[in-house]
């Protein structure tokens, strides 16, 4: 399997790294997993670490309730920026709609409240070299000057690990990120197969999307659980979708069914 695997990554066009990981075994293998990849929206999981570092210090309120202002909007993904001016939403609302529908605003709202360089700091505390936020989502002016946010396969496969294992911050944070990342709503790619399943196990994941890049990373649970990360930068999307899809349905058959 991991021979033919391999082969349909590397029949995709652009830049491509994967890994996974069996997490009852320890068993898996990997594809570039340590290429930096442009992030898109995976880059919100470490925004998401960042925010549960910060409550656990004291200096973030999950509870705490923040107005999102008509300047705060920006494009595409999300609720907020269809909703009122001044609406007031938690802080546990912001890293939810961040994570479940990938709210741009969402997130632009977390990274002010906390500041980019504390996100940064924190994801070093972690333990995390490669993974890299630079710019806000939407941000056009500096990301026409070639500045983006970085992760890998491999970066993103540890943070995933260590909220399974209860270890990223502590056990109570691990287990309320996992609980939002399984109530994820955006479910075309690792989950495409796996929901039509009799018995469809439960997904903790997140996507990444833009122009010519694609992400999904999470962890599908079963009576074996594995962790995988698929990443594509300068690709075929919709072709690497459907790779995403099938290799997903074929690690989940060969080892819970």
């Amino acid at each position: 399997m991991k021979d033919d695997i391999i082969k349909k990554l590397e029949q995709l066009p652009g830049k491509i790294s994967f890994l996974y990981e069996n997490l009852s075994t320890g068993d898996g293998f990997a594809y570039h997993e340590q290429e930096p990849m442009m992030a898109a929206s995976v880059i919100k999981l470490f925004v998401m670490a960042a925010a549960f570092e910060k409550e656990k210090k004291g200096t973030f309120h999950m509870d705490e309730m923040f107005a999102v202002k008509k300047e705060d909007r920006v494009p595409s993904c999300g609720a907020l920026t269809y909703l009122h001016d001044g609406i007031l939403v938690t802080g546990m609302d912001l890293v939810t709609l961040m994570i479940i529908f990938s709210d741009n605003t969402a997130t632009n709202v977390l990274i002010d409240i906390i500041g980019m360089e504390e996100i940064n700091k924190i994801i070093r505390e972690l333990g995390f070299r490669q993974t890299l936020l630079q710019r806000k989502m939407y941000d056009m002016e500096r990301a026409g000057r070639g500045i983006q946010n970085y992760i890998t396969a491999y970066e993103t496969g540890r943070l995933l690990k260590l909220m399974y294992e209860g270890t990223l911050i502590d056990r109570q944070s691990s287990e309320t990120m996992i609980s939002i990342l399984k109530n994820q709503q955006l479910c075309s790619k690792i989950p495409f197969y796996l929901q039509a399943l009799l018995e469809s196990p439960e997904i903790a994941h997140k996507t990444g999307e833009d122009t010519g890049i694609t992400h999904d990373v999470g962890i599908v649970y079963g009576k074996e659980p594995f962790l995988v990360c698929f990443c594509g930068n300068e690709t075929d999307t919709p072709a690497f979708e459907r790779v995403m899809a099938e290799i997903s349905l074929d690690l989940y058959k060969e080892i819970n069914i």
